[in-house]
């Protein structure tokens, strides 16, 4: 499924999806089933770089593609945050057009009205009842006044109500005008911060010899197995056989279907994604809508124990809600790791996990 090659037909797409989420599961899912973590041992020619010189590499990558995790969900929380002020400026703008046009209707209406009682109240009330001819003509008129005066004034009250508005409406763009320039700095510092991480990271990996990257991809993997492995042995699944929701089996369905595919810091696919990208993207092709970055993720779903986990839930990560997770069930997870990675099967416990949030609950 990697950029540059042959398209496959949806249905095929699925059936290699679930063969490679089988596979996958079948190595990860059985409890109590201890993983040998490879020990990766330099070869007659490795170069001087140590295992625990690896080792320590390894723990500042991690650190360092850890910050740029964070700084992505920063990112993504400010362009959506920008976004939505931009529309709201949008709305207000649009408002106060249409208040510039009532107001300037309201005050031809006003004019008019007071233009016709200035023509029928040069006389005082006494010298038109002695000038008319019928009184009761007197009366109709002077009701017909009064009832001008109480329009005029209806028009004119009107008329301040709609200045009133119009003086808020641009006081409320100005703010919000403000919090748009506010985010749009929080954006660029954001993915500023992003640049540079993932910069050091990869200089720090290009001053490694191939036969290097090897070993310390063993290690990657030697860490991963170790913590699910460990996981798995606490006997979290011991209990757990929730079946998922049809909502959750279509997002499943959905992040199969994107394995192999490219990690990109903001992006929501379809060609790349990151880690928050793919879930939300997931449950939007399901019908819900959620937040688009982990932490939000984290806050506004509804938190579900473990225990009661099922496939389509999200499993978030890190102290700091930096990372999330699909969980497919049998104790795996589709994510997008990191910068460098793709979509790809692994352990729900490979990572510390934070906790578990259902989209659709």
């Amino acid at each position: 499924m990697g950029r540059g090659k042959r398209t496959l037909p949806v249905g095929r797409r699925s059936v290699l999806a679930a063969v490679a989420v089988v596979c996958a599961v079948t190595v990860l899912a059985a409890p109590g089933t201890a993983f040998a973590a490879p020990d990766p041992s330099p070869s007659a020619s490795a170069a001087t770089v140590s295992n625990e010189e690896l080792e320590a590499v390894r723990q500042k990558l991690e650190k360092l593609y850890h910050a740029a995790s964070v700084a992505t969900d920063e990112y993504n929380a400010a362009e959506e945050a920008t976004e939505k002020q931009s529309a709201q400026i949008v709305a207000l703008a649009k408002r106060i057009v249409e208040g510039k046009e009532k107001l300037a209707e309201l005050k031809k209406r006003a004019g008019a009205a007071a233009a016709a009682q200035y023509r029928s109240g040069g006389l005082p009330d006494e010298a038109h009842l002695m000038l008319s001819d019928d009184p009761r003509d007197f009366l109709d008129d002077a009701g017909r006044v009064l009832q001008g005066q109480r329009a005029t004034k209806g028009l004119l009250a009107e008329m301040a109500r709609t200045q009133q508005d119009l003086e808020l409406y641009a006081k409320d763009a100005s703010a919000r005008w403000h919090k748009l320039e506010a985010g749009r700095k929080a954006k660029a510092a954001a993915q500023k911060k992003i640049e540079k991480q993932i910069a050091e990271a990869e200089k720090l990996e290009s001053r490694l010899e191939k036969e290097e990257k090897e070993r310390l991809a063993q290690l990657e993997e030697a860490a991963a197995r170790k913590a699910q492995t460990a996981w798995l042995d606490s006997g979290v699944l011991k209990d757990l056989d929730s079946k998922a929701s049809k909502q959750g089996r279509k997002a499943v369905e959905y992040a199969s279907e994107q394995l192999g595919k490219p990690y990109e810091w903001g992006a929501e696919g379809p060609e790349t994604y990151d880690c928050s990208g793919l879930t939300s993207q997931a449950w939007v092709s399901a019908g819900r809508g959620i937040p688009r970055t982990s932490q939000e993720q984290w806050r506004q779903l509804k938190r579900i124990d473990i225990a009661d986990m099922r496939p389509g839930d999200l499993i978030i990560y890190n102290a700091d809600a930096s990372h999330v997770a699909m969980y497919i069930g049998d104790g795996a997870i589709i994510h997008a790791p990191r910068p460098g990675r793709t979509v790809t099967v692994a352990g729900a416990g490979s990572m510390p996990i934070l906790g578990v949030v259902r989209p659709d609950a």
